[in-house]
């Protein structure tokens, strides 16, 4: 992969942490999966809110959404998650 595509992904998952909300979805989900009525009651936000957010989420791989019965139970990406945040590390200066 060029380096130019690692900073782009980079930043596209910077943007997607840069949002209160989507880091406080990825906060519940941390403890655990949860369906949108659950991450709903959490935030105290409308459906269709907390589905946008989670539809980005999504798109950035940073969560995944699994079916059960007739609802969808999302969870973090944990893989994901350590290559961003591996990303952002790598950019600290070393001392």
């Amino acid at each position: 992969m060029a380096r130019g595509t690692d900073l782009r992904e980079l930043a596209q998952g910077l943007a997607l942490l840069s949002d209160a909300t989507r880091l406080s979805i990825l906060r519940i989900l941390a403890a655990g999966p949860r369906n949108v009525t659950a991450l709903c009651k959490a935030l105290g936000l409308k459906h269709p809110t907390v589905s946008r957010h989670l539809g980005l989420l999504r798109m950035g791989r940073l969560v995944a959404g699994r079916r059960k019965a007739k609802m969808v139970e999302y969870t973090t990406e944990a893989a994901n998650m350590k290559a961003l945040a591996a990303a952002i590390v790598s950019l600290i200066p070393k001392a």
